[in-house]
């Protein structure tokens, strides 16, 4: 029985049959789909559908197809649009049938559970030593620590899941049986792949042992961060820039509690009184086109700085992502500290 099959009824049923599907979904959202007999998608039926033809003098021994709404919402390979996905959500829309070509329903999204159904794999980088946080990491891979009562990266996992990406890849080396053995099971009923890269290859070099992609976009992202980043925004604004790659990037701000001299060679022209300068700084999350992997080199030690500087050399658009809400990389003690800290407020 698929997860969603509760939610389908088929065009020969009556109005009682409605009832008892709609009386067996009483703690879930109370709508139904319609299906012929081939299981082709004919409309929708509510709760409220169902009360009003009753008022009007429906009979429970009536067809459904007496009060079928056939003007319905959905999606499909070729409509997927994040933009009116955002604005079904927007609209208080609860569930969402994704249909095939020929009509019939093959997943149904919870809008009301989820945050977005996104077009993007994702590769979560997995694969480092840890130093600075040992003796923690002498016998536990860093993403599998916990914080709260959670490894580090189920948040990230979670999160992307919540988004509707459902091809995840991880990459794994150090301690990595341990990656392995942790998602043998399916997360929310989506299988997460691990991917053995042969040495350690980088923050990007690892991408390439991807054997295969699905969407035209990729996620790249560090497994060891703890953020609230908005991935549905992190996507349109990708899409609205016509980026190549796109950077997620955090606020930085340092302020020098000195006088600051502006000077022309060792000749004084003015004081900055304790200025503050702002940056903004790389938060290891990435959007990238997937055929722009092609020029990875193959079997190097690569970062994903190295290869936002081959981009901008070969004149690829690449933009920042201004990242809002929490973000922390848990690279040293005090970092995890500061996520173990957070999430008591979560």
């Amino acid at each position: 029985m698929s997860d969603f099959e509760r939610y389908i009824l088929p065009e020969t049923a009556t109005i009682k049959d409605a009832l008892v599907a709609l009386d067996k979904n009483s703690d879930d959202v109370l709508t139904l789909f319609i299906v012929d007999k081939v299981g082709k998608m004919l409309g929708t039926l509510t709760d409220g559908d169902v009360r009003r033809g009753l008022i009007q003098g429906i009979d429970l021994s009536d067809n459904v197809k007496a009060i079928l709404h056939t003007s319905f919402r959905f999606i499909s390979e070729d409509r997927k649009d994040v933009k009116l996905i955002k604005e079904y959500k927007e609209r208080g829309i609860k569930l969402l049938p994704y249909l095939s070509k020929d009509g019939k329903i093959e997943k149904v999204y919870a809008l009301n559970k989820i945050s977005s159904i996104l077009p993007i794999d994702a590769v979560i980088m997995a694969g480092g030593k840890g130093e600075r946080l040992r003796p923690l990491t002498l016998t536990t891979p860093k993403p599998l620590l916990k914080v709260g009562d959670k490894c580090i990266i189920d948040y990230n996992v979670d999160a992307l899941i919540s988004y509707g990406m459902e091809n995840i890849s991880v990459t794994v080396n150090y301690l990595g049986e341990q990656l392995v053995d942790h998602y043998k099971e399916k997360r929310n009923n989506i299988q997460i792949k691990c991917v053995r890269e042969p040495n350690f290859l980088g923050t990007m070099g690892s991408v390439k042992f991807v054997d295969s992609f699905v969407n035209d976009t990729v996620l790249v992202m560090n497994s060891d961060l703890f953020t609230n980043i908005d991935y549905e925004d992190f996507y349109l604004h990708f899409l609205e820039n016509n980026a190549d790659m796109s950077v997620a990037a955090v606020p930085y701000s340092v302020n020098v509690p000195y006088g600051i001299f502006e000077l022309t060679g060792r000749d004084i022209q003015g004081v900055k009184e304790k200025p503050t300068y702002n940056y903004y700084a790389n938060a290891g999350i990435y959007l990238i086109k997937k055929k722009l992997f092609d020029l990875i080199p193959d079997n190097v030690f690569y970062n994903a700085t190295d290869f936002i500087d081959t981009l901008i050399v070969k004149h690829h658009k690449v933009i920042r992502y201004p990242l809002t809400g929490y973000w922390i990389d848990i690279g040293k003690h005090e970092d995890y500290q500061k996520a173990q800290e957070l999430i008591k407020h979560l």
